[in-house]
Order: C-alpha cells, then structure tokens, then sequence
C-alpha cells in the first residue's frame, strides 16, 4: 500500500490513492468534496449491487486518536423480472419419530409444493435422516415431477435424529452436480435436538461453515418446540441462509413456499465483504459478526440478497492521528457472485473523512441515521442478553418483557415494523406461559443482517 498518498486535496481533480484502489472511484464533480454531501460516492454501475458507505461523523479532530462508525448499505438492484440461474437444491428431511401423523403429511405435501414451482434446468435431490441419513432420491433434473412426488410419498418416519449425518449427505448430493452455473442451497426441515450420530453443537456448526466455503448455503427450517434453536440459528448464521420458526404442522408448506421463492430472487450469492484500511487507521470491529482479520483489511460473510433487498453493516473503525485535510480512510468492498450470469463480480465504496480543527464542524458533522442503525444493532446484542437469561432463567418473565418492550418500541420509532411485531409476537408466548426463545432468534438473525 502506498502510505505516501493518503491524503486528498479537496481542490484536486487527478487525486492519488491508496494501494488496490482505483483513484476515479470516489471522484466527485471538479474532485470536490462540497460540505453539504455526508456520504461517499455510490457505485453506479449495472451491476446486481450497489454499495454505499455513511460515516458516522465526516469530519475528526487530526490530534488525538478518534473513532468513527460507518454504515455500510448493500442493495440488491437486481436483474431482469424473471431472469436467474438455476437452482441446485437439496430438501434435507427429519423423519425422526416425532414427526408421525400430520407433520409428516404436511411436510410431503411441502416438498411436492416445492416440486411444482421448479423448472426443469433446476436440479433437485432429497435425502432423509431419522437413525441414519440416506438418500431418497439422488440429485437430478426436475422432469419428471409425477415420479419425483412418488419419492416424497414414499417417505416413513424412523426413530431417532441424526442432523450431522442428514446435512453432510445432503450437501454430498448438491456438490454432485458440478457446474458452477447454479445457486446451490439445501433447505433443512427438522423437530428435534440430535440424537444420534455426531451431535455435538461445534462439529455441526463446523460442518456448516466448512459447506459454506464450498458455495453450499443451508437454509434452517425448525418446527414446533423441540427442536434447539441456538443450534438452527447458528447454522443460518454460519451459513448466510435463512432461520424460519414454523409453530404448527399446517404451516409447513407456506413457508417451504416462501422460502423457495425468495431463492428463485437472489440476485448475488457468495457473497463477501473486505474493508481495506489506510494508514493510521483500524478495524476495531464490525458489529454482531465474527471478521477474519489480515494486513490492514477485515472480511466478513454475509448472506445472499434478494432483488430489491438492502443489507447493511456497522463498522467500528479507530482513526490515528495526522495533519489536517480530507483523507480517504478505508476502501469498503463487496464480492459476490452474480446470480444471472454467474460471473464473479465486484462494487466498492470509499469512506472519506476530513480532519479539521474547527470543533464547530465536528459537532455538526455527525449523521443522525448511523446513529439510529448502531442502536438498532445494540438492540440486537440485548435482544440476545435477554434469550440467554430466559434459557438459562436468569431472567424472569417478567423481566423478560420489560425488556423486549423497551427494544419494541425502539425499533418501531426506527421504522423497523416487521421486528417489532415479531418481538410483540414474543411478549404474548411470554404473557401465556411460553417460551420465545425461537421466535426472538429469527428477529436476531434479520437485525444482525440489517434486512429490509
């Protein structure tokens, strides 16, 4: 990295840069920086992301030490109506014990749901676990949906759950099929905690993230109140899939439905996104995830997204001191893999900060929506405090809900609807004596993502 061109002259259209990064990505009309923009510039390519970078204050004292936030917004712009890549799907299926009688017809009735909605360029495979793991039907195209329902009818429950052994089989069967021209997911439906094979919570969590690395996202499906939702919500988060809480037998097949329909919408899989700092500056950390650290730079994975969905992210950076100007401090970088043209593809944004003295400009330089998004992301963190307290009964009921009324109403002035109904969803499971541990993981999930 060239440390010797880090700082930009405000008046300067041919500006240097840092190491990787192009000098026209920022460049604003004239190579400018007028006081009244508060954000960097926004990629405007064709592309099916766009990415934005706000800091939570564009201006910093040069003398001392300061830490600065930046919302990262990553929107999903999307491609044509209609246009995507096949799919490369896996139903990975509990038929343990407990899922005789209406679960399981219910839950045949699902998958042939699924069968409907798919074409024949995708590619469909079903394994089943009970004692063992064993494949119903092995991946193939869907042609013949008639003999493809015949294997799902075909179905019988077992004894006991081995989870381990459903998702290591499954994922075998996606990475059967080859051709890097598909968006592999497997979709796993369980009841229960594992009871047999590897059930330890860290080898299947591993085996997760291991299949991640290998473009293989698994979707966690949990229903009724048996099954161990740290343990679904782990593998969504590991996995960048989705975590669905379904309370009755009757909703099975609406939310295999909505779940295939939002893969038939994904416009960037794999994706990644890399902040590349200059000198003197410091990732600290980048709120709810778990980053890979190297030189100057910090990668996270996120999940897919949709057409039309945005997803952000919070970044603590720590800003050394240096004389006075207008520096470009970090490089915000997502890759992805497009989902129509499956090429590998890239968007990326500066944040820019202006060290002054003048105290004047800083304290009316700081951004009242970053500030709104990192207390929705500390809601998060609580929200989490307070489903470990109840499991462990640390806290009370009522406790419990004084708390989750506190983030409600937070997140309703923050315009975040959805969460806060699904947090009032929780209050009344309290209120009538049960537990909401697996509802309040979904909301987790969709805060610690910044879906919307």
């Amino acid at each position: 990295m060239n440390d010797k061109t880090q700082m930009i002259p405000p008046d300067d259209p041919n500006r240097t840069h840092i190491g990787g990064i192009d000098p026209n990505a920022t460049q604003m009309s004239g190579g400018a920086f007028p006081s009244d923009i508060d954000r960097t510039q926004m990629s405007t390519s064709r592309q099916a992301l766009t990415v934005e970078c706000i800091p939570e204050n564009k201006y910093a004292l040069p003398s001392s030490n300061t830490r600065d936030h930046v919302l990262v917004q990553i929107n999903g712009a999307g491609a044509a109506m209609g246009a995507r890549m096949p799919l490369n799907l896996c139903l990975i299926l509990d038929r343990s014990g407990s899922m005789e009688g209406p679960p399981m017809e219910y839950m045949k009735r699902a998958c042939s749901y699924v069968v409907d909605l798919l074409e024949p360029a995708d590619v469909l495979s079903i394994v089943a676990f009970s004692d063992q793991a064993e494949v119903i039907m092995p991946a193939r195209r869907v042609v013949n949906k008639q003999l493809i329902k015949q294997h799902i009818d075909m179905l019988q429950v077992g004894n006991t759950t081995d989870l381990y052994g459903g998702i290591q089989l499954g994922s075998s069967q996606i990475a059967s099929v080859s051709s890097p021209g598909y968006v592999n997911r497997a979709l796993l439906f369980t009841d229960g905690e594992p009871t047999a094979g590897i059930k330890d919570f860290s080898s299947i969590v591993g085996q997760v993230a291991e299949q991640k690395s290998r473009g293989i996202t698994l979707t966690a499906l949990g229903f009724g109140m048996d099954y161990n939702e740290e343990l679904l919500a782990s593998i969504a988060k590991r996995s960048g899939g989705n975590y669905y809480y379904i309370t009755r037998p009757e909703l099975i097949p609406e939310i295999f439905r909505k779940e295939l329909e939002t893969l038939m919408n994904i416009v960037a899989r794999n994706v990644k996104m890399r902040v590349h700092t200059s000198r003197w500056v410091q990732v600290r950390q980048i709120y709810n995830k778990l980053p890979a650290f190297g030189h100057r730079s910090a990668e996270v994975t996120l999940a897919d997204l949709e057409r039309g969905q945005t997803q952000t992210a919070i970044i603590e950076l720590e800003l050394g001191n240096r004389p006075g100007g207008t520096y470009r401090v970090a490089k915000v970088e997502v890759v992805y893999d497009d989902s129509v043209t499956a090429a590998s593809e890239s968007v990326s944004a500066d944040v820019i900060v202006e060290f002054t003295a003048d105290e004047g400009l800083i304290a009316g330089g700081v951004n009242d929506q970053v500030l709104r998004e990192i207390e929705v992301a500390e809601a998060s963190r609580n929200l989490e405090k307070t489903v470990m307290g109840m499991r462990t009964q640390q806290v009370s009921p009522a406790d419990a809900i004084r708390e989750l009324e506190k983030t409600q109403m937070m997140l309703m002035d923050q315009g975040k609807t959805l969460q806060a109904h699904e947090i009032q969803n929780a209050i009344d499971q309290i209120k009538q004596g049960g537990g909401a541990e697996k509802t309040l993981m979904g909301t987790i999930i969709d805060l610690d993502r910044g879906k919307s």
